[in-house]
């Protein structure tokens, strides 16, 4: 038996009562979903209800962010961070599913509370996470100056990881076949927005203010070397003996066994794992198992024509 499953229990917590999901479950049946244009970024029209209250969001100056375009190890770096400021300990970081533990800021679904209602009423230092592009972002965090830790992650990956999301995620738009697929990404008609918009715009911002930019590239090579940059940025203190703990349970395959990482608490009229696992694969180079030769000139052709000037460079993308 799994560590997981001898701690599942008696870590369960308070706010996972199977009613709620069963509750949003019977929502997803009748729900459609609908995208809307917020400048020039589609967003679920859920979040808009809330929008005054996302934009008006009060950050606080010990707030650590962590910001992704959606699928380039958001759920990765949450574990990793939540786990250094528990100083390693993976019991605690049982307590809740990812989603609840650290308030998804944009996320608004019923009966799930709002993530900035949830974040509201976190004591501090709060762990929150965005996929937002910088210029949606709640003006407070960047007043405050809040410490942001952005993930980027090579385009080329990030459209094949997206698709199989979408494909399995029922809160968002059916993509269609992957031909459809990969020219709407590339057009940037995909929920949270442009890939290049939203990498290059958390790339110009980084030395104004306290933003550490992490390539997923660079923590698959070294999760330990890039681990402790986070640690040095988050200004915590952290032995060798819990690096290690850290390294162990932030691993793909042992994140994958665990249900307060992989999303297997969600019904499946919520995220269909039998569509695609939430934690696909967590490799570098899958997308040249599903770009045709002339998709990949194509890509490159626009990736260089978006990107040039930029000074932003990732690496396994050409």
């Amino acid at each position: 038996m799994s560590m997981w499953k001898k701690t599942r229990k008696r870590t369960q917590h308070p706010r996972m009562d199977p009613k709620m999901f069963d509750a949003i479950a019977e929502k997803m049946k009748t729900i459609t979903v609908k995208m809307e244009l917020v400048d020039g970024v589609l967003l679920p029209d859920t979040t808009l209800e809330m929008w005054d209250q996302f934009w008006n969001f009060q950050a606080r100056e010990d707030d650590i962010l962590i910001a992704t375009f959606p699928k380039a190890g958001t759920t990765w770096m949450q574990e990793i961070a939540d786990l250094i400021l528990l100083q390693g300990d993976v019991e605690q970081s049982m307590r809740a599913p990812c989603f609840i533990k650290v308030p998804f800021l944009d996320l608004n679904i019923k009966p799930i509370p709002p993530g900035v209602e949830t974040a509201a009423n976190m004591p501090s230092p709060r762990l929150l996470k965005t996929h937002m592009p910088i210029k949606l972002l709640p003006p407070s965090f960047l007043e405050k100056n809040a410490k942001v830790i952005y993930v980027a992650r090579n385009a080329k990956d990030c459209m094949v990881s997206y698709y199989y999301f979408q494909l399995m995620n029922k809160g968002l738009p059916d993509p269609g076949t992957w031909n459809e697929y990969f020219s709407t990404f590339l057009a940037g008609d995909v929920p949270w927005g442009s890939w290049f918009d939203h990498v290059i715009g958390w790339w110009k911002a980084k030395d104004r203010q306290r933003i550490l930019y992490i390539f997923y590239e660079d923590m698959v090579e070294d999760p330990k070397r890039e681990i402790k940059k986070i640690i040095e940025f988050l200004e915590k203190d952290v032995s060798d003996e819990v690096l290690g703990k850290i390294l162990y349970h932030t691993s793909f395959e042992v994140m994958k066994d665990n249900p307060m990482a992989n999303y297997s608490v969600l019904p499946s009229q919520v995220m269909d794992q039998s569509v695609s696992k939430f934690m696909r694969k967590g490799k570098v180079g899958d997308w040249k198992n599903h770009f045709t030769v002339s998709q990949n000139i194509l890509f490159d052709e626009e990736y260089k024509k978006k990107m040039e000037g930029s000074g932003l460079t990732f690496r396994e993308v050409l």
